[in-house]
């Protein structure tokens, strides 16, 4: 039985699987292809603990959606306690608030996100994320210089933390005197 549970991931050709653990205590696994979307859509019976595998495909979902603008996924990949973090900005908790944060986002600001690289703990907890963002300021948000369609270039990083498959808080962090330098120049 164990050796049938060991075997190869098709989808993948990887071994890696994910404990998931039942209310007595006891593991059961799932191949690392599991979706952590599946997991909390089923309900299992208890909780869903996330592999580094599993992060990185929760945190490449979240940043497909943003760069579909894809609010309703990115919303999707978010946990119960959300926490959005900005090095240039107010902390805003819970989904609402995000959902917010992201209208306005949309309408003044339209980027890509490329060369992702995601890096995890090995439990799957925790990751951090480094990307290039291309973007082009669409309208003039309060605060800021007046928007003119404006194009800018930046590098980005990001701090995660994961919980029952969910992303719980996201930290990002960029600088800001290079946005203006790009959007003024």
């Amino acid at each position: 039985m164990l050796h049938a549970e060991l075997a190869m991931c098709r989808e993948t050709a990887c071994s890696e699987m994910l404990p998931i653990i039942n209310k007595s205590g006891l593991p059961r696994f799932e191949r690392h292809c599991y979706d952590a979307q599946q997991a909390t859509n089923s309900k299992p019976e208890g909780t869903f603990l996330m592999t580094a595998a599993a992060t990185r495909k929760l945190i490449t979902r979240y940043y497909a959606a943003f760069n579909a603008q894809d609010t309703e996924t990115m919303l999707d990949c978010l946990g119960t306690g959300f926490v959005h973090d900005v090095s240039q900005g107010e902390r805003r908790k819970g989904e609402k608030r995000f959902a917010e944060f992201l209208a306005h986002m949309h309408k003044c600001y339209h980027e890509q996100l490329s060369d992702i690289a995601v890096m995890t703990s090995t439990d799957g907890a925790r990751a951090a994320a480094e990307f290039k963002l291309k973007g082009r300021y669409l309208a003039t948000d309060e605060g800021l210089p007046p928007a003119a369609g404006q194009t800018y270039r930046l590098t980005v990083g990001a701090f995660f933390e994961i919980k029952d498959g969910k992303i719980t808080r996201v930290s990002t962090h960029y600088s800001l005197p290079e946005w203006t330098r790009q959007v003024v120049s």
